[in-house]
């Protein structure tokens, strides 16, 4: 306040007295031109708002490009979601052999079936959530580590859901068999099988093949996420590739990763014609959260990835200054401006009977579940045969 300016009295009492005569319009002339600057920088405002307006209009009514070209087997066939057998129901059998997949078969014989894959050291893709078999398996080490020809000939079994850390097998720790919903051990003779078709063991539950899985299923969907990363997953998308081609299965298996270099490598083949128009895959969490922000402010003309469904949890947390926020992806209008792209919408993993119910009536495309039967006493509810 020391440095305050002090304005004379004299002056302050001079501007009081001044004649009303300098109030005229030639004075007052300078004042006005401020003003109309004021004005034009108020139209220009507003001419790029409307602007702004306009293009926003556009693209929101442009129409949506189609991220798969062709008629979209990812969508539902009827009135209810796709019935899809996550691991072919883990919960019910051990996930990603053969026979749970047999056993989801018997549930629904139209059922998706979804699974993880892996290549061993000798080029053969196998079925397994991990890259590792201490979880799943009475042994232990990286698939990449093992030749699938080994695995059988030791008759390593499939049947297990061991402690792990990491992957790794707890030191100490008991091996698991695995239990059924009523804490049951179960066989692969537990299972029903299709007519003509044997258990491949008695007892154990072996390495499941990709190849298996295709052929013994030949009508059947399949969803395949690669789980190994680097060169050793590319090396496992190129074995997979071969495999579509020879059982000419494009039109009925979609691809996934949560890779970057893997979904990379997905859009890299289409767009170098490498692969037919029939190739499908699914985006990873980055890609799928990139159109759900477009989709929110009807940017979403803008996805341009080469993809075919939405693979989404019905919530993802996430973590802002601190703060945790829960954002919904089970809505009509995620899924309204997915139908537009041509992209199916699934949903995992569901196996609340009253969630599903949710996502029928929003009208999802697909519903992977640990619980087959579950969910297909759900679609009896709706008029569907269980």
């Amino acid at each position: 306040m020391a440095n305050k300016m002090k304005v004379p009295y004299r002056r302050i009492q001079e501007e009081q007295d001044a004649p009303v005569a300098s109030q005229t319009p030639a004075a007052a002339a300078p004042a006005g031109k401020p003003a109309k600057k004021k004005g034009k920088g108020l139209k220009i405002f507003g001419g790029v708002v409307l602007a702004l307006v306009i293009v926003y209009a556009a693209i929101a009514l442009w129409p949506a490009p189609q991220n798969f070209p062709l008629d979209n087997p990812m969508m539902k066939d009827g009135e209810l979601p796709i019935l899809i057998a996550h691991g072919g129901g883990n919960e019910e059998f051990p996930d990603n052999t053969l026979e749970g997949f047999y056993n989801a078969f018997s549930v629904d014989p139209d059922v998706m079936m979804e699974t993880d894959v892996s290549i061993t050291r000798d080029g053969v893709v196998i079925l397994s959530h991990d890259t590792r078999i201490d979880r799943k398996t009475n042994a232990t080490g990286y698939i990449i580590d093992w030749n699938y020809t080994d695995l059988i000939a030791q008759r390593v079994d499939f049947g297990y859901t061991n402690k792990t850390k990491s992957q790794v097998l707890v030191e100490g720790s008991e091996l698991v068999p695995f239990t059924n919903p009523d804490g049951l051990r179960v066989t692969p003779l537990d299972v029903t099988y299709p007519e003509g078709v044997e258990p491949r063991d008695p007892e154990v539950f072996l390495a499941t093949t990709l190849e298996e899985l295709i052929v013994a299923f030949p009508n059947n969907r399949i969803n395949v996420e690669i789980k190994q990363s680097g060169e050793e997953g590319l090396r496992c998308l190129a074995a997979i590739i071969e495999l579509l081609d020879k059982h000419d299965a494009w039109d009925r298996v979609v691809l996934a990763s949560f890779h970057n270099e893997i979904y990379a490598e997905y859009q890299r083949l289409q767009q170098e014609g490498l692969v037919p128009d029939t190739f499908m895959c699914s985006p990873g969490l980055g890609n799928a959260a990139l159109f759900y922000v477009l989709q929110l402010v009807n940017a979403d003309v803008f996805f341009m990835e080469g993809t075919c469904v939405l693979q989404l949890p019905t919530t993802y947390d996430i973590e802002i200054g601190g703060m945790e926020l829960t954002i919904n992806l089970a809505t009509p209008g995620l899924i309204k401006a997915a139908h537009d792209h041509n992209l199916a919408v699934h949903y995992w993993t569901i196996n609340d009977p009253d969630e599903m119910r949710m996502l029928i009536e929003l009208g999802a495309d697909g519903i992977m579940t640990d619980y087959p039967h579950r969910l297909a006493e759900v679609y009896a509810e709706y008029g569907a045969a269980e």
